[in-house]
């Protein structure tokens, strides 16, 4: 018997799941993992919504409410339709938990101290009307400096 760990792709919880994210991660892990568990082996299968990002900023922002409400909604909805599916998630989680947060700290912590990681100032969009640094997705046209 193998131990098997599949790890399906985090969609983000911006909105519904659509057929996409069936036929592109979600189906193709869950029948590698029943195929996996026909034949004996051990098998955790993981995945969850991934809780942050500029995808879930936007749609917060046409809603008029905070990212987190977004992000919260789409998660139970996704949880809820992937269970309806029957697909079997060892783990299905968001990256809006302590233990997320914990982890992510941990690695890219010791990344940086392996000096696997470089600190680096880079320029960034800023909307002075907003009064915040912009994701490329929100910054349209040429640019004023460089003509790019």
């Amino acid at each position: 018997m193998d131990r098997v760990l599949v790890c399906v792709a985090w969609p983000y919880a911006n909105g519904p799941l659509h057929v996409g994210h069936v036929a592109g991660s979600i189906l193709p892990a869950d029948v590698f993992a029943r195929f996996n568990r026909m034949i004996g082996n051990e098998i955790i299968m993981v995945s969850g919504s991934d809780m942050h990002g500029a995808p879930i900023t936007v749609s917060a922002e046409k809603a008029k409410v905070p990212p987190e409400t977004i992000a919260n909604k789409y998660h139970e909805m996704h949880s809820k339709a992937l269970a309806d599916m029957g697909f079997q998630y060892d783990l299905y989680t968001s990256t809006h938990t302590k233990n997320h947060e914990q982890v992510t700290h941990e690695v890219f912590g010791k990344l940086l101290a392996g000096g696997h990681l470089e600190k680096k100032v880079t320029p960034q969009f800023y909307c002075e009307s907003c009064k915040r640094f912009l994701p490329d997705r929100y910054v349209e046209g040429k640019c004023p400096h460089c003509g790019y």
